[in-house]
């Protein structure tokens, strides 16, 4: 078993309700932000992050997302049956991922700077942890209007609270992810147990972050990417 992540789950099976007419006809990850894909730019994190194995899950228009996969070196986790959320989700892509710590990335989010991949895998120390989440502090969260999702201890160490946005990147070790008996689950219910057990931290990224899961978003993750360019 791994105790360094080498595998990436990149979540792809979402129905983006939120992007309205956008996704009518094709889904949320193959959206363009500056001419590319929101898929291709986060799977250009992976890549230059140093994951070796990467799995994607497709539910809504996954002919479209296999599609788009077709020539690249991603395997696809097929949810067409049914939508399993995070937790069922990555659950079901273990046997293609491999056994031990995965990193999990979302695909509605464009970065800034270092590269979140890179800072996740220098940070982690899987004795001590259980789950690694890439966070921003709330006031640097571009395009979120929540109140934040954690609070970050001085040891580094999270708890359900304000201050800190969860980014949707994360080193997380599975184990235990067999013992929920729902087929559909969010991957809050492992957090929540590794938040109780003391095994749950953060790390915050030091780039720049904007969540793109609003059609308002697109002009302001455009926005982020032209003044990292320039």
């Amino acid at each position: 078993m791994r105790s360094t992540p080498d595998a990436l789950m990149l979540f792809a099976a979402g129905l983006g309700t939120r992007m309205k007419e956008l996704t009518r006809t094709r889904p949320k990850p193959l959206i363009e932000v500056a001419g590319k894909p929101l898929l291709d730019h986060a799977l250009d994190l992976a890549r230059e992050g140093g994951a070796s194995r990467i799995v994607a899950n497709a539910h809504y228009l996954a002919d479209q997302i296999t599609a788009h996969l077709a020539r690249s070196e991603v395997l696809v986790s097929d949810e067409r049956d049914v939508v399993l959320e995070t937790g069922g989700g990555l659950r079901k892509a273990l046997p293609l991922l491999g056994p031990g710590p995965v990193f999990t990335l979302n695909t509605d989010a464009i970065w800034t700077g270092p590269n979140v991949i890179s800072t996740l895998k220098a940070a982690w120390d899987g004795d001590r942890m259980s789950a690694l989440l890439a966070l921003v502090p709330r006031e640097a969260a571009v395009g979120y209007s929540g109140a934040g999702d954690f609070s970050l201890a001085l040891d580094g160490r999270i708890s359900r609270g304000e201050g800190y946005v969860y980014t949707g990147a994360q080193i997380l070790d599975p184990a235990g992810i067999e013992t929920i008996s729902d087929p559909v689950f969010s991957l809050n219910l492992l957090w929540n147990r590794m938040i109780a057990e003391g095994r749950a931290y953060g790390v915050i990224h030091r780039g720049g972050w904007c969540d793109v899961g609003r059609p308002e978003c697109l002009p302001l993750a455009e926005g982020l990417l032209s003044d990292a360019a320039r």
